[in-house]
């Protein structure tokens, strides 16, 4: 067949015909997509890990076997400085480590908190603010029996 001879098509060869480049764009560019996670399967229920020290305030989404699904920071969000320590940060940290976890899947988590910062209660709020149910809320701050030894008797 000469190659300046062009074939009609129907509309059920158009139909099954690839999407035009600007259109694919268009349709993904609308879409939001769950992040993959590597080589899991999506849970349902995890343990979230809240660490709050008086400098920082993080918080990890874990699976029920402890790998990590999600995790946030205060520097992540973009805060420096004494404002990383302060309760509002800490709630946005929660929420922002809630909704990526309710990107994958998640439904529920156990809560842990570690560490004496503004940011514990405030986080645990912001996860459930998300549209996560906190099932159980669990304080793991190591606390000492004894504390340290003291330091050696001043001689005057």
């Amino acid at each position: 067949m000469p190659d300046d001879v062009v074939m009609p098509m129907d509309d059920a060869a158009l139909a099954g015909a690839a999407p035009t480049v600007a259109a694919a764009e268009g349709e993904d560019a609308k879409k939001k997509r769950a992040p993959k996670l590597k080589g899991q399967a999506h849970a349902s229920s995890g343990v979230a890990h809240v660490e709050a020290s008086f400098n920082n305030t993080k918080v990890y989404i874990t699976d029920n076997r402890g790998n990590v699904v999600t995790w946030c920071s205060a520097g992540r969000l973009g805060f420096k400085g004494s404002k990383k320590s302060t309760a509002y940060v800490g709630q946005l940290v929660g929420t922002d480590a809630a909704k990526r976890a309710a990107l994958v899947g998640m439904k529920e988590v156990q809560v842990r908190i570690h560490g004496p910062g503004a940011g514990r209660e405030s986080a645990v709020r912001g996860i459930a603010s998300a549209g996560v149910e906190v099932t159980a809320i669990e304080d793991v701050t190591p606390v000492p029996h004894n504390g340290c030894r003291p330091p050696k008797r001043r001689r005057i």
